[in-house]
């Protein structure tokens, strides 16, 4: 099942033996032992490309439940004498500030040196998704006041408001506050419409009675202050992001789109590795979604 994931996921025999870390012809031979064994090809093979079949597609996501399943089951037993192991895949938003995510990463390793981590960057919506899923285990998300993450157990971990970034020569820059007003006729860098990270600040302007024009979307926030730099547009950024913020300059909005961050993990129950990476972060044992901020509205 791993030969067929790494193949699948590669598109190449030759590639899928060097991740998997065995000569290609014992690789192959595996796989032609399963082909045969389930009465179907998984592969269309060509001199030119390799590709799933109807029967190949189908054999998929089974496959991957099956090892996670595998997986979960040996990082159980190992959790149940005291050991930590496994796999933990974390999710994020590249615009996290509630939490310093390489340093809780580095110090998690040092004490969890059994567990492989692996990091992905997403949209919010995406990473709930993979949560769903079980591709990752935790995610952390950005999403606008009007939402909450559906379908996972969540805790808050910051709320937010965002502030315009402008480069240094701009007109704006000596500004100590802005409104939206003032902001709606600037050329804007925006991430790309309908997500979460851009549905807060159209959102915003909607409600002010204001249209902009957002003429860049970018999924990078560093890509969006380098064309910010370049006195290319204007952004809006949470404000606990602006301190990482490099070669441009941050002005207050005085009535600006606000955000809340989040972790996420899924509601089948958490991984041991999950729930020891969690447990670094202060976050309670109890799947339960909980808001540390409700009691200061």
């Amino acid at each position: 099942m791993r030969y067929v994931i790494a193949v699948a996921e590669t598109n190449s025999f030759t590639r899928a033996a060097e991740r998997c870390r065995v000569v290609q012809s014992a690789l192959s031979h595996q796989i032609a032992r399963l082909e045969r064994e389930l009465g179907a090809r998984l592969f269309e093979r060509t001199s030119r490309r390799v590709r799933l079949t109807p029967a190949g597609a189908a054999f998929l996501p089974a496959a991957r439940q099956s090892l996670d399943a595998a997986e979960r089951a040996a990082a159980e037993v190992a959790a149940a004498v005291g050991e930590v192991r496994g796999r933990l895949a974390v999710g994020l938003i590249p615009t996290v500030a509630a939490v310093d995510l390489p340093q809780a990463l580095r110090d998690f390793r040092r004490r969890y040196p059994g567990v492989r981590i692996s990091l992905r960057v997403g949209a919010s919506e995406e990473l709930v998704e993979q949560v769903k899923q079980g591709a990752i285990e935790v995610a952390f998300l950005g999403l606008p006041t009007t939402a909450r993450p559906e379908g996972v157990h969540a805790r808050v971990l910051a709320r937010d408001r965002l502030v315009a970034a402008v480069a240094p020569d701009h007109p704006l820059a000596g500004e100590n506050a802005v409104d939206l007003a003032r902001l709606a006729g600037e050329v804007f860098v925006d991430l790309p419409a309908k997500t979460a990270g851009r549905v807060q600040s159209d959102q915003a302007f909607a409600a002010a009675g204001l249209t902009r024009d957002v003429a860049f979307e970018v999924t990078s926030a560093y890509l969006m202050t380098q064309l910010v730099a370049q006195n290319l547009g204007v952004a809006l950024l949470p404000s606990a992001y602006a301190p990482q913020l490099t070669g441009v300059t941050t002005i207050e909005v005085t009535d600006a789109p606000a955000r809340v961050e989040y972790v996420i993990w899924s509601r089948d129950g958490r991984t041991p590795a999950a729930t020891a990476f969690l447990n670094l972060l202060d976050i309670p044992a109890a799947d339960t979604d909980t808001d540390p901020a409700a009691d200061d509205d």
